[in-house]
């Protein structure tokens, strides 16, 4: 591939909004730093770097190559989703393992490694087009979505509903039976409720009981009042333009501000303004991933382009609105902004593989939806 070749088949965009948001995280870590003290902006910088080599990584080997080990990687990844299980709990949950100063989340790599395994399958397999076909791809997804529930990881868990029924959707199911399911999905949740253990439950109804203004709150009220105050602080303009709203640092105040509560600090930092320009590089992101996608003649890139898109989306909607009140507060990052080694690692990967896709088309598509009608070009 001649370098005039590559630099036109590179998706500019995609990359440059993904970018944004990754320098956009850089400084709501040094706000944070400023607000709280530490120095946790240095080893982003560090994890970042590794993050850039990661996207060259994932865009120049071939992805096809990938097919093969589709399912060997989510077998991996699912001896690692049990084996954390039995780890010491941090913070109430078992989902890292220590690595010396170092740690390692293997369910943000089960994300990824979900996308390839479900695009392998769905590429081939004719059966999802039916009700009763519908049982492979869930039961390739029930596990994994045990295991991170057993760690407890329900924001994490609450992904791979919307990347399985996007993927289903884009690989030809049929829209009566995927409604049927998402009926069916609600029509169980007083099950998922009685299953729920009581902070998970806190969680739910502390988005109903919710009151804004007065003093702060308790227990899981008291995370989504800070959060909505450290957000209103910021204005129109925020504190880089507008400086600090109050003096008093308490109001400031705001757990798992640099990794769950990355956005109320992009708000604080930038305001109105920067909140929405964070979102519009999301969107960017996910619409250059469908995008590439559509433009896409293998079925299995297209696929991996569509779950990358439903990840980032849906990992969006949910902590975003989990900030502001509109959802419960799950325990989930923004990818590519908050803190951590593995979250970033993982957001980097996929972004690469997606530019991978991007740089080759693949095969032409016959009549029929993923029906090969020529081989590779």
């Amino acid at each position: 591939m001649s370098g005039i070749s590559l630099a036109t088949r590179l998706p500019w965009p995609l990359l440059a909004a993904a970018a944004t948001l990754v320098g956009a995280g850089l400084a709501g870590l040094a706000r944070g730093d400023e607000l709280y003290g530490g120095s946790v902006m240095p080893r982003q910088i560090v994890w970042t770097a590794l993050g850039a080599g990661a996207v060259v990584v994932a865009a120049i080997l071939p992805y096809r190559r990938l097919k093969t080990w589709a399912y060997p990687l989510l077998l991996l990844i699912s001896v690692l989703l049990v084996a954390v299980l039995f780890t010491p709990p941090r913070n109430g949950a078992r989902s890292w393992f220590a690595l010396g100063p170092l740690t390692f989340q293997p369910s943000e790599f089960a994300k990824l490694a979900y996308i390839l395994a479900l695009s392998r399958y769905l590429m081939s397999a004719r059966h999802h087009r039916t009700l009763l076909g519908l049982a492979a791809p869930f039961a390739l997804t029930l596990p994994l979505l045990l295991l991170i529930l057993k760690e407890p990881d329900l924001g994490t868990a609450c992904l791979f509903p919307p990347m399985l029924m996007a993927m289903l959707f884009a690989a030809g199911a049929r829209l009566k039976h995927l409604a049927l399911v998402c009926l069916l999905g609600v029509l169980a949740s007083p099950i998922v409720w009685r299953e729920m253990n009581a902070e998970q439950r806190s969680r739910i109804t502390a988005t109903f009981r919710q009151r804004d203004g007065g003093g702060p709150q308790r227990g899981d009220d008291y995370h989504l009042h800070q959060s909505k105050q450290v957000i209103a602080l910021g204005g129109v303009w925020g504190s880089d333009l507008a400086g600090m709203a109050v003096a008093e640092s308490r109001a400031y105040q705001l757990p798992a501000a640099r990794t769950d509560f990355i956005y109320c600090l992009i708000c604080e930092r930038w305001g109105v303004w920067g909140a929405a320009l964070t979102l519009a590089a999301y969107l960017t992101v996910i619409g250059a991933c469908l995008n590439i996608g559509g433009r896409t003649d293998e079925p299995f890139g297209r696929l991996i382009c569509v779950g990358v898109a439903a990840w980032f989306g849906s990992q969006m909607v949910i902590n975003t609105s989990m900030t502001v009140g509109l959802l419960p507060i799950t325990g989930i990052t923004l990818p590519l902004l908050s803190y951590g080694g593995s979250s970033l690692l993982a957001s980097c990967l996929a972004i690469g593989l997606v530019v991978n896709v991007a740089l080759r088309p693949g095969y032409e598509v016959g009549g029929r939806p993923f029906s090969f009608a020529a081989g590779p070009r």
